[in-house]
């Protein structure tokens, strides 16, 4: 059964993107690394077929950006070869991504375009819950359905089941009105 992620980017991040005219793009690709700032997707256990969450912590909210499935995931420095002209196209249309050491590509089909004003709601963000081997958790630094730190989401995080339906949907419910905000669909 495929699982469901959360990817931390960060404020920075976010507001380049925006900047730069990426609101309401579809996903196609994500990048990972070594480093706790731009993290392993394949150390995190990610496989193809599971849905890639990025997510925003933003003045005390938690705002989900969007959703792509994994088609594959390859080395960065096989990317030249291993992608087809369109595919590595995209590779450089998604650059901003790119921050730090890069080791390895994420790629997928066409997800969701990209919104920054999705906020997982407070009673939401109360009882999100992650899971891993060592059992299940939920974010810590969560008072009164507000965000106060987010460094229980740094990192690649596996969601419950639940948790992951509820995101999905939020990011589903997103979608009509990034579409026609941008003109895309």
């Amino acid at each position: 059964m495929p699982n469901s992620y959360t990817t931390l980017w960060t404020n920075g991040l976010c507001r380049e993107l925006e900047r730069s005219g990426y609101a309401g793009r579809r996903l196609t690709m994500m990048f990972g690394g070594p480093h706790q700032s731009l993290p392993s997707f394949v150390r995190a256990g990610v496989q193809p077929g599971d849905t890639i969450h990025p997510v925003r912590a933003f003045r005390t909210r938690l705002h989900v950006l969007g959703a792509m499935e994994v088609s594959r995931i390859i080395p960065y420095a096989d990317a030249g070869a291993e992608l087809h002209d369109d595919d590595y196209t995209k590779l450089l249309d998604w650059r901003p991504l790119k921050a730090g050491c890069v080791t390895e590509v994420v790629l997928g089909p066409p997800g969701s375009p990209l919104a920054f004003n999705t906020v997982v709601p407070a009673d939401l963000l109360e009882r999100l819950t992650f899971t891993s081997r060592r059992g299940e958790r939920t974010l810590k630094y969560v008072e009164e359905g507000r965000l106060i730190r987010s460094v229980s989401l740094q990192g690649i995080y596996r969601l419950a089941a639940d948790s992951a339906a509820e995101l999905h949907e939020l990011v589903l419910d997103a979608q009509p009105t990034t579409a026609a905000a941008t003109g895309s669909g």
